[in-house]
């Protein structure tokens, strides 16, 4: 991944340190919507469990051979991702590529107990795969001195009307 050459306020993360942040907050907030586009080419959501964002960069989940989502993959790798701490006020986005990925030993070192809800007979149900979702741009935003600071200065400029400075950080990766 590399940064992108925009310009950047005080608040912009950008490099290795907002790659690092993402990896914290994608594994942090765990669930995320993972969009995709269906036969008939409108955008359709549904909640997915991060396992790891790797040192590439990837991100990894478990799915099912026989579901629309991986027929929609495999139909149009592009997707997006979102990830929403509202409590934290902590937002990711990525738009990336996902691909279908049955590799065993990967599937060993990803797996919980917590994933039998949905894999009955664990890594030995059939049609158990993993979904590799590959970033090529990333955004997020976190408050930049803490929720009780962000939420003063968010009041401060309720009061004055002015707009609130310095309350996000925000970061972006293109890759």
């Amino acid at each position: 991944m590399t940064d992108e050459d925009a310009p950047r306020g005080d608040n912009e993360v950008t490099g290795p340190e907002a790659l690092a942040r993402v990896k914290e907050l994608v594994e942090d907030i765990d669930f995320t919507m993972l969009t995709t586009h269906d036969e008939a080419g409108n955008l359709v959501s549904r909640p997915m469990s991060t396992r790891e964002m790797d040192d590439a960069g990837d991100i990894w989940f478990f799915t099912s051979d026989d579901t629309k989502k991986v027929d929609e993959v495999e139909a149009d790798h592009a997707v997006g991702l979102a990830y929403l701490d509202a409590k934290g006020m902590r937002f990711v986005s990525v738009a990336g590529a996902a691909r279908v990925v049955h590799d065993r030993s990967r599937m060993e070192q990803l797996y919980t107990p917590s994933l039998d809800i949905w894999f009955e007979d664990g890594l030995e149900t059939p049609g158990i795969a993993l979904l590799r979702v590959t970033p090529r741009e990333v955004e997020f935003w976190e408050p930049a001195h803490g929720k009780i600071v962000m939420a003063a200065g968010m009041l401060k400029a309720l009061l004055t009307r002015d707009t609130p400075d310095d309350t996000m950080r925000h970061g972006r990766i293109s890759c």
